[in-house]
């Protein structure tokens, strides 16, 4: 069964998972789950495959990595800022 969740609910997954773990446990547990980003959704499995980290000591960790191998545009416009005028 396919989960799909948008990324602003993404800890919901991540906070299920059992600490410490390393991205190949992370890939194969989350191979089901499409996360909806702002412009279009990867698959969690193949996005943590492609994780160089060791290993993640709590869903804090994983959640930071997470958001580094997403795509440039997964949470809006790029080089926007709500403080620009």
């Amino acid at each position: 069964m396919t989960r799909t969740i948008r990324l602003n609910r993404i800890d919901t997954v991540l906070t299920t998972l059992e600490y410490p773990t390393d991205p190949s446990t992370v890939a194969t547990e989350c191979d089901d789950v499409t996360v909806r980003l702002a412009d279009g959704e990867v698959n969690l499995g193949e996005t943590m495959a492609g994780s160089t980290a060791a290993r993640f000591a709590s869903a804090e960790e994983l959640h930071t990595e997470l958001m580094s191998l997403l795509p440039r545009r997964a949470v809006g416009e790029p080089f926007q800022s709500d403080g620009d005028a």
